[in-house]
């Protein structure tokens, strides 16, 4: 069972101090990357706006295997999770109407927005694993903690 307290508090001290919002991204996907267990993929889509006008989502950093530069509002897993404003936690992606197959492995997902310092929708945290239901309530719950602190971590020095 994961330590999610433990590892918010690891969290917490690796980001402190972190004045680049590119940095805090980059070392909060490394982060869980290697910290949680049975991941093939770790890391951020953050809100944009297409050419045309429309809000998308756009690969930020990550670790895993090279990834979707772009994902509609509202398609996938990612987009439905912005398109909501709500996490997704997805037993079996295969399953998932509209899923979007960046990497073939995956089995299931676990998305959680996240929010600037004003209520407003930044991005979204995304996790992938091969292992068919790998995300529980429990994970969704601790993540989405470790989400507040990179959100803190990114907003709290209004950046």
């Amino acid at each position: 069972m994961t330590d999610y307290h433990a590892l918010e508090q690891s969290l917490k001290a690796l980001l402190a101090g972190t004045p680049y919002p590119l940095a805090v991204l980059a070392n909060g996907a490394a982060f869980l990357y290697e910290v949680l267990p049975d991941l093939n993929w770790a890391g951020f889509y953050l809100r944009e706006t297409s050419p045309r006008g429309e809000s998308l989502l756009a690969l930020g950093p990550f670790q895993g295997k090279p990834a979707c530069v772009e994902i509609p509002w509202g398609k996938g897993v990612c987009g439905t999770a912005a398109a909501l404003d709500s996490p997704q936690l997805v037993p079996d992606v295969h399953a998932f109407p509209g899923h979007i197959a960046c990497d073939a492995a995956s089995a299931s997902e676990l998305v959680i927005p996240l929010h600037d310092g004003q209520g407003a929708l930044y991005g979204v945290l995304d996790l992938d694993s091969p292992r068919p239901g790998r995300f529980t309530e429990a994970d969704l719950a601790g993540i989405s903690r470790l989400a507040r602190v990179l959100e803190e971590a990114l907003f709290s020095k209004g950046l």
